[in-house]
């Protein structure tokens, strides 16, 4: 899984748990995606140096703040592609 695939759902995923109050962990995000620990990793750091999220307290950054409330309001590319099988049944 690429970063560009991720990060929209990362930014997505912050958004909507930090407006909840939520405390924001690498295990959080990784059991709410339901993808790899490292994928994760690596798209948060990318996102960091970007200046999108600071990784030292897990927040947002205004610009990742804009960035993640546009993909909360768009409709995103599923992470994983439906099945061979489940395309065939149907």
């Amino acid at each position: 899984m690429t970063n560009k695939d991720l990060a929209p759902h990362l930014l997505r995923t912050l958004v909507a748990l930090q407006s909840e109050g939520k405390t924001v962990t690498l295990e959080t995000l990784t059991t709410a995606l339901q993808v790899r620990r490292t994928d994760v990793r690596r798209a948060i750091t990318a996102l960091h140096r970007e200046g999108y999220l600071d990784v030292l307290h897990m927040r947002l950054t205004l610009r990742g703040l804009a960035l993640g409330a546009a993909f909360a309001a768009s409709q995103l590319r599923p992470l994983r592609r439906a099945s061979l099988r489940a395309v065939k049944a149907a």
